[in-house]
């Protein structure tokens, strides 16, 4: 993945200690360390609003599977994957964060190797 990612100050340092605490495979450790070495800072209200983060509702494709799937991405402590309300920090946010509509990402994750491409973004409700 060769483009810098854009992330609000508050998912930059909730992937770092992520990382720090070793929730991620070292494949993936290497990769976020070096995505969070050249991604961009930016305050919340500056985030682009096609940008994969907390309180965006996505629409992706999983090309392993050939399935689409909106999800909307929340912090950790509001995670219910029931109600599509995913963690930011699960394989497929972690994968996603930061990158913009169109992209598509390949991830290796403690499932499998992930190649997702994400269709759309749409900020949501802070209520969520």
């Amino acid at each position: 993945m060769s483009q810098n990612i854009i992330l609000t100050t508050g998912i930059y340092d909730l992937i770092k200690d992520h990382v720090r605490r070793k929730k991620v495979t070292i494949e993936e450790e290497k990769l976020l360390l070096h995505e969070l070495k050249k991604a961009t800072q930016v305050l919340r209200r500056d985030l682009p609003e096609d940008i994969v983060s907390v309180n965006r509702q996505v629409t992706y494709k999983d090309h392993s599977n050939n399935e689409e799937k909106t999800v909307v991405f929340v912090g950790p402590e509001k995670s219910k994957p029931n109600k599509n309300k995913v963690s930011i920090l699960s394989d497929v946010g972690i994968a996603m964060v930061g990158y913009k509509e169109g992209n598509i990402v390949e991830w290796p994750s403690a499932k499998g190797h992930l190649k997702l491409e994400i269709l759309k973004v749409v900020e949501v409700a802070r209520t969520i």
